[in-house]
């Protein structure tokens, strides 16, 4: 996307790093007080729309931090899940589109729920927004279901997938209301790719596990180190660097050069 590209360039610096990290963490606090007091907890911290007009303007963001309801056996699972799915996507990403992902995610959620009324007391399709955007990008990715069942990423969001239909079929106007709008991350980043077929594959995910396979190989000091300036993580541990998909080749760069660079074409 060129707008995100244009973005980035100016706000990248801003982004958060590691966000999925500190949500879960917010999670795991939210959710030991919510063993104390559940109800309070909960009347605190959801996201309703006539309470932030009389000036509790703070659920709007704490609504994200309510957790699943489960035990606490099951819970850990969940937020590790979660944990993994979102530090891969803004890995793979970077910081600056995955924090404007899950931006993106919150803002539909919050629009939703002020169009229809309908108050939010977790980030279920925000959660679910971020299943469905790894398994575009990893539908081979394989699970234990149960612990013990290896499924692959691509056949449980089919099923994530059939269950949204049934809520925008047999649910009222407000919920599929509430429900598309949860959902408008994915549809932004993924719509163009899903109505003219195209599929969505991590070339660079791919491409950036053999170059680090031949990094450790020839046994470097560093895995990431930019074609351009030639810096690595080791003299900047804040440092990001990409793949460019216009060269050809594994030549990587750091943000201040992936979009000022020539292209790099190799001889066919």
């Amino acid at each position: 996307m060129k707008l995100l590209d244009r973005l980035e360039r100016k706000l990248g610096r801003f982004a958060i790093r590691n966000l999925m990290l500190y949500i879960v963490v917010a999670n795991a606090v939210v959710y030991f007080f919510m063993r104390m007091s559940p109800l309070r907890t909960t009347i605190n911290l959801a996201l309703v729309p006539e309470l932030i007009k009389q000036g509790e303007v703070w659920r709007l963001i704490t609504f994200v931090f309510y957790p699943p309801n489960a035990n606490l056996i099951f819970i850990v699972f969940v937020l590790y899940f979660y944990y993994m799915i979102g530090s891969t996507l803004e890995h793979e990403w970077g910081s600056f589109r995955f924090n404007i992902y899950y931006l993106l995610g919150v803002i539909g959620t919050i629009a939703g729920s002020f169009i229809t009324d309908i108050p939010v007391v977790s980030s279920f399709y925000i959660n679910l927004s971020l299943f469905f955007a790894f398994a575009r990008l990893f539908p081979d990715f394989q699970v234990l279901l149960f612990f013990i069942i290896p499924v692959k990423m691509k056949w449980l969001a089919w099923f994530n997938w059939a269950f949204f239909g049934y809520q925008i079929i047999m649910g009222t106007n407000s919920i599929r209301l509430a429900a598309v709008m949860a959902l408008i991350n994915f549809f932004i980043f993924f719509g163009k790719d899903i109505i003219t077929g195209t599929k969505s594959t991590t070339k660079s995910f791919y491409r950036k596990k053999q170059y680090t396979a031949k990094m450790n190989s020839a046994k470097k000091a560093y895995v990431h180190k930019c074609t351009v300036c030639g810096r690595t993580e080791l003299d900047d541990k804040d440092l990001e660097f990409r793949y460019c998909s216009k060269c050809d080749g594994y030549h990587e760069y750091c943000m201040d050069h992936l979009y000022d660079h020539e292209h790099i074409k190799e001889d066919k």
